[in-house]
């Protein structure tokens, strides 16, 4: 944590926060792709767009939605061909799409997806496991959390890491913790052969950088979730990814892990982008396992955190992950699958004893050498900007446009 003066937290309250890096640290030389609102034209709407050189380039004539791109038998290929439409400058389109900075005349980025459902692996991380045991077994109480972490750690061990889930190591431990008292349902899914994969948000509904992101009011622990995320097309093909934020309510999922929908799936819970980077020569699977996600929360009070998910840590290989999400489904428009995350904040930021929770103007910001940087600021669910754009919606906008003339969705 590290305090600042009265004056350098007012500022920071007020100013528009331009200096936040979006662009991967190779700039744009690999294959981004994402959705803009398109504020221009007779009518105002989503738009699937490149991000290039020479500007931001509007693809929706060829691709009306992401999820026909992501369909298409070489997606970066595809974006490659496409000439598209002129829009703005990278630039400006960066510059528009940073929390405190929307000019709703001018084009912002949205979620890069669109039909697919974004689904969600739950304790893929030895470390996020270990926490969602404390949290089980403190019952959602944030003051008890402390002294349990010692304790479980101490039964547990911290080398899960080490433990292939579902091995036979995997199920020597388990009926070791069931000898102590201490199985549990998140170390079922953890060690065990089948992974947690849930709905974390409806089609639609998830926000992009720049807009609010939302926790409950009648929360009182609660953290940011920094996560890598695959794009999944229809035939189960991971084309690419991007960042996300699985905003996670500790005290409710800590009540019990029947509440765990209310304390994923809220209002403006749900950060994805800022954009989707195609795999392609330059970027793929090899880099999304060795890729190291950084987080930053600043407060408007002069709160600081920082942290960090390395997927190197990660139990499961993803292309596992994706595996049992389809192993019993089908998914025709796709799906965006968050992988899990290494980071779970224990350190106290206001009364001894009460580990982290968001403060309402939290800055959080999660980046990527690869993926670019997603940031957004908390507010309550109930206060964001209301989710109205849903699947009528869309269709009938794309309709209007005349997007849906000689094009499938």
């Amino acid at each position: 944590m590290k305090n600042m003066t009265a004056a350098a937290v007012a500022e920071r309250a007020r100013a528009p926060q331009t200096a936040l890096q979006v662009l991967p640290d190779d700039g744009l030389q690999g294959t981004l792709v994402g959705r803009v609102w398109a504020p221009h034209g007779a009518v105002p709407g989503p738009a699937v767009v490149a991000l290039r050189p020479e500007g931001v380039f509007d693809l929706s004539a060829h691709y009306p939605t992401m999820s026909t791109l992501l369909d298409t038998l070489a997606p970066a290929e595809a974006v490659r061909a496409a000439t598209g439409q002129y829009l703005c400058s990278v630039e400006d389109l960066l510059a528009n799409s940073l929390p405190g900075t929307r000019d709703t005349s001018r084009p912002w980025l949205l979620a890069p997806c669109d039909l697919q459902v974004v689904k969600a692996a739950g304790v893929t991380f030895a470390a996020s496991l270990i926490e969602r045991v404390i949290e089980e077994q403190a019952r959602g109480d944030a003051s008890r959390a402390q002294a349990l972490r010692s304790q479980v750690i101490e039964l547990i061990g911290e080398n899960l890491a080490d433990i292939r889930p579902g091995s036979p190591e995997a199920m020597e431990l388990k009926t070791l913790l069931q000898e102590k008292g201490l199985w549990s349902q998140y170390l079922e899914v953890g060690i065990g052969p089948d992974a947690e994969v849930f709905t974390k948000a409806p089609v639609l509904a998830s926000v992009g950088c720049g807009d609010d992101i939302g926790i409950r009011s009648d929360s009182a622990w609660n953290n940011p979730e920094p996560e890598v995320v695959l794009a999944v097309n229809s035939r189960g093909q991971i084309v690419g990814a991007t960042l996300g934020n699985d905003v996670n309510l500790r005290d409710i999922e800590g009540r019990s892990a029947l509440l765990l929908g209310k304390a994923k799936d809220n209002n403006a819970s749900c950060a994805l982008g800022p954009f989707i980077r195609l795999f392609d020569a330059s970027f793929g699977m090899d880099k999304v396992r060795s890729e190291t996600v950084h987080l930053s929360v600043a407060g408007v009070d002069g709160y600081e955190l920082r942290g960090i998910n390395t997927m190197a840590s990660i139990s499961r290989d993803p292309t596992d992950l994706v595996a049992q999400t389809l192993a019993a489904h089908q998914y025709p428009d796709g799906f965006m699958l968050f992988l899990g995350t290494l980071f779970a904040p224990i350190e106290d930021r206001a009364q001894p004893g009460g580990g982290f929770t968001h403060h309402l103007g939290d800055l959080v910001s999660i980046q990527s050498a690869w993926l670019g940087g997603l940031h957004n600021r908390v507010a309550h669910s109930e206060a964001a900007a209301p989710w109205r754009f849903g699947l009528r919606a869309f269709i009938s906008n794309l309709t209007q446009r005349g997007l849906l003339r000689d094009a499938a969705l």
